[in-house]
C-alpha cells in the first residue's frame, strides 16, 4: 500500500529501509534520509512512524539483550544503571 503519495513510498519500502539500514531509522525524517528523499506535505509521518515501530518490534521501545540489530552490541541493556566515577 502507498503510504506517502508525494514520494510514492509503499509500506514495503518503509519496512525494507528499516531492515536494511546500518543506522536504524526511528522517525519519518530519518527514514526519508535513508531513502534519499524528503517529506513534502507530512501527512504520512504518523503512518510511517507506526510502520517503523512495527518493523523494529521490541526495539521500538528499548533494545534488550539479544536484540538482532547491530546497535544492541554497543548500547547497554535497558535498565542498566551506572555509577559516576569521581574525577
Amino acid at each position: 500500500m502507498i503510504v506517502c503519495s508525494c514520494n510514492v513510498l509503499s509500506d514495503h519500502d518503509v519496512r525494507h529501509a528499516v531492515n536494511s539500514a546500518d543506522d536504524l531509522p526511528r522517525s519519518a525524517k530519518q527514514l526519508y534520509g535513508c531513502l534519499g528523499c524528503s517529506a513534502e506535505c507530512g501527512r504520512c509521518a504518523r503512518t510511517i512512524k507506526g510502520i517503523i515501530d512495527e518493523a523494529l518490534g521490541a526495539c521500538a521501545l528499548a533494545c534488550k539483550a539479544g536484540c538482532p540489530h547491530s546497535h544492541a552490541a554497543t548500547e547497554p541493556p535497558a535498565g542498566t544503571e551506572f555509577a559516576l566515577a569521581a574525577s
